[in-house]
């Protein structure tokens, strides 16, 4: 082939391969849904334990979930979007730290984090690789609060937490493997802090607990 025959070729190759970047890309009007695997590892960190409004010390813990997660977004430009997270339930065992024979499982949690994010793709519309970044609030619903079976038949009685409202971050990727498929891990960082409230032989104990989980998410996504 001569030289001009192969830059010909290539001038004709290169619009075609540049359409089908492009076609990757996302843009203003586009519905992108989101699902994967979801875990909350908290980062907790909590005041003593009080009772009675005296501190006792210690502390309380939560273990990490992980659960299907789902993600709704709507691009309202090629660059901006807006996007909800949800997820089927969370559930936590919570427990007691630094309090000698009261330490252990204190009972179980479940919470729901739905959280509203605005997101910005800084790349060039013509890349299969989009990253992004976000910021929006946050709000942790916790429910089905349960203590132990151990803890009731020590004299506990009844258990609660607080609802939260907080602040959130997160950076994320999305890789595009067709037109409308594409990979999709992200991390976030939440701001939720809650009191946690239960009672001993009739004297009520409290701790407040930031628990600022990181959030990590990997799945699939499929743009409309």
């Amino acid at each position: 082939m001569s030289r001009f025959a192969t830059v010909a070729a290539g001038l004709l190759i290169a619009p075609a391969l540049l359409a089908a970047s492009v076609a990757h890309a996302h843009q203003a009007g586009d519905v992108i849904v989101r699902a994967g695997a979801v875990t909350v590892d908290p980062r907790e960190d909590s005041s003593a334990i009080e009772a009675g409004g005296v501190a006792l010390g210690g502390k309380a813990t939560l273990d990490s979930n992980t659960q299907l997660g789902l993600n709704f977004a709507y691009m309202l430009t090629d660059s901006v979007g807006i996007e909800l997270l949800a997820a089927t339930p969370f559930q936590h065992d919570v427990g007691i730290s630094g309090l000698g024979a009261l330490d252990g499982k204190l009972g179980t949690i479940k919470h729901l984090p739905p959280t509203l994010s605005a997101i910005w793709y800084p790349m060039q519309s013509n890349s299969a690789f989009q990253p992004y970044v976000g910021a929006g609030v946050n709000f942790t619903w916790f429910f089905d609060e349960e203590l132990s079976s151990s803890r009731e038949a020590g004299g506990f009685d009844g258990f609660r937490l607080d609802n939260s409202w907080g602040l959130a971050g997160q950076v994320g990727a999305d890789f595009m493997l067709t037109e409308n498929v594409m990979l999709n891990a992200q991390v976030r960082y939440i701001d939720i802090s809650t009191t946690g409230k239960t009672s001993l032989g009739g004297a009520p104990i409290e701790v407040d607990v930031d628990v600022d989980p990181w959030v990590y998410m990997v799945g699939l996504g499929y743009k409309f």
